[in-house]
């Protein structure tokens, strides 16, 4: 399968999202399991309310004790903090498209959907010629199933582990928390002082989930604009091109550069053509399959 996912929305969905995908396995095969049902569709709720194309309003959270200012015109660029603590869900519909492993000339082009809804659940699926595959965090639980979808028989689900629902819960709370809050779940907000990045004079703050789990963005002194994320593993993940959406400012592109063993790179762009807000999501939706089964 694919090695992508580090993602941050916003400046924050597809950081921790790539991060997590790269460290994924590649096996599917046939399964004497009885299937628990099929992960090729996803289906979600209809919009929360009928003006789902009108701008988010509500009441803005506090500003956290000891905050980096940055923060503040960091949140301004995206949107109002009325209109960004409003978002309960997003709903990312693109494509990914990534270097083939056995040919790296070759570029393999897949359908991606990434769903997240507070608190804690997220769904990430990605669809290929050769695969669908699902990740998803059902708060204190994450699985995973892949899909040969030319043979419904041919699949394979397991259950992840503490360190990667740590990780995706960490994904999930960057995915919707637009850079505030990190102290009350846990973490802390780190002012690493100025850089410059492509001769633009910017900010650089650390978001420490973990020790592992560490997101280094560098905002725009100017503007609040994010130029530059980085992880702790070495990747580095761009921003171009904008899609606004009920009064809040989304990537429209996200280009992220990881090391690999060998000591060569890759290259993962991910293009969004919807991005989809406060929708109502089914439960099952994130559980576990297993649970579902009858």
């Amino acid at each position: 399968m694919k090695k992508w996912m580090y993602a941050v929305f916003p400046g924050l969905i597809l950081v921790a999202f790539l991060f997590f995908y790269l460290r994924r396995g590649k096996d599917i095969g046939a399964s004497d399991q009885p299937k628990v049902g099929d992960a090729t569709v996803v289906v979600v709720g209809k919009a929360a309310d009928k003006n789902a194309e009108l701008p988010l309003t509500g009441v803005a959270a506090p500003i956290p004790a000891g905050e980096p200012p940055i923060i503040a015109k960091a949140r301004a660029y995206l949107g109002s903090d009325g209109a960004l603590d409003a978002v309960t869900s997003i709903h990312f519909i693109g494509t990914l498209l990534q270097s083939d492993a056995a040919d790296p000339k070759k570029q393999v082009r897949s359908a991606l959907e990434i769903i997240s809804q507070k608190p804690a659940h997220q769904r990430v699926q990605e669809v290929s010629e050769k695969m669908v595959e699902v990740s998803a965090l059902d708060g204190y639980d994450g699985w995973r199933r892949r899909q040969d979808p030319a043979d419904p028989t041919k699949w394979q689900q397991t259950l992840l582990g503490p360190a990667q629902i740590k990780f995706m819960r960490a994904n999930t709370w960057e995915n919707l928390a637009f850079y505030r809050g990190l102290q009350s779940s846990g973490g802390r907000v780190e002012d690493q002082g100025p850089a410059t990045i492509e001769g633009v004079v910017c900010q650089k703050v650390a978001f420490i989930h973990a020790p592992e789990i560490i997101f280094y963005r560098y905002f725009e002194s100017a503007t609040g604009r994010l130029m530059l994320t980085k992880t702790a593993g070495g990747a580095t993940i761009r921003e171009q091109g904008e899609i606004f959406v009920r009064g809040i400012r989304f990537p429209k592109t996200l280009i992220e550069t990881s090391p690999l063993p060998n000591g060569q790179t890759q290259t993962i762009t991910i293009n969004f053509e919807k991005v989809l807000l406060n929708e109502t999501l089914p439960g099952d939706l994130f559980a576990v399959p297993m649970l579902l089964s009858k």
